[in-house]
């Protein structure tokens, strides 16, 4: 998701006194105490209820029925995601559907729900500020892992290992697993040999990995790049790029899953 994109857009909506934007932020962490037993149930149907309320007793007959057409079909929504909600819900929706913005994400919101001429974009904004496309350089003696993310999600995974024979880094692909350290192809050099050679053409090996690296930086539109290895591997890489690097922690977390990754890097 191209999340400034859709800010940009949201922010140019300018409803009239006909045509009202509902924007929700619902907080359905179910690892937060005061979410337990479906909270977020009870808190969506009391507001929903107040909204309805308040329009019949404001006797405006059309904007009562282009609020229940939102509620219904916000409504839908919640049912058909109820086993995939994450830890938040936004939506921001008008009644003819000229503005339909979903989305479930992995951060925690507070819980606020608006009926109103303007979308309410804060929590947006700061989820865009917190979370930007990012690109983590994850890197080992002889793989690299990369893994793209935007609010706090894992957009894609793309894996390199060195092939001692050519010397060259190759993309892998499939589901196959990450090899440690040691298992280099078909060599199986023995750690001390392989050591010795790492120290001699480390530079030279990451060198060559460099320019796939900005170019996927480039092609991803990357706003924040994270390098993260121990210490040797971490400063031949940020020689070797040309893309500035944000953010450099030396934790081996190459073969750890990708959400712990982010943990890392954003904060549980």
């Amino acid at each position: 998701m191209d999340l400034a994109a859709q800010i940009q857009q949201l922010e140019q909506f300018q409803g009239d006194g006909k045509q009202k934007v509902l924007t929700m932020y619902l907080n359905t962490d179910p690892a937060d105490p005061e979410q337990q037993g479906g909270k977020w149930k009870i808190n969506f149907k009391n507001t929903m209820r107040n909204f309805e309320k308040y329009l019949q007793e404001s006797n405006d007959t059309a904007e009562m029925q282009r609020f229940q057409r939102i509620k219904q079909k916000v409504t839908d929504y919640m049912d058909q995601h109820e086993l995939d909600l994450r830890k938040g819900v936004i939506i921001i929706a008008t009644a003819d559907e000229h503005i339909w913005f979903t989305v479930r994400v992995q951060v925690r919101l507070q819980t606020d729900i608006y009926w109103q001429e303007t979308p309410v974009l804060d929590q947006l904004r700061a989820i865009k500020e917190n979370y930007p496309k990012t690109g983590i350089i994850l890197v080992q003696t002889n793989q690299v892992k990369i893994i793209e993310s935007e609010m706090n999600e894992v957009e894609d995974t793309t894996v390199y290992e060195l092939d001692m024979a050519s010397e060259d880094w190759r993309r892998q692909h499939g589901t196959q697993k990450t090899k440690g350290d040691m298992q280099l192809g078909e060599h199986n050099l023995e750690a001390d040999q392989f050591q010795n050679r790492y120290e001699a053409n480390r530079y030279r090996w990451f060198k060559r990995i460099a320019p796939k690296l900005d170019k996927h930086a480039k092609a991803g539109a990357w706003e924040q790049i994270v390098v993260m290895g121990e210490a040797d591997a971490t400063n031949a890489v940020l020689e070797q790029m040309q893309k500035p690097v944000d953010i450099v922690m030396q934790k081996n977390m190459l073969d750890h899953e990708a959400h712990k990754v982010l943990d890392a890097v954003f904060g549980a």
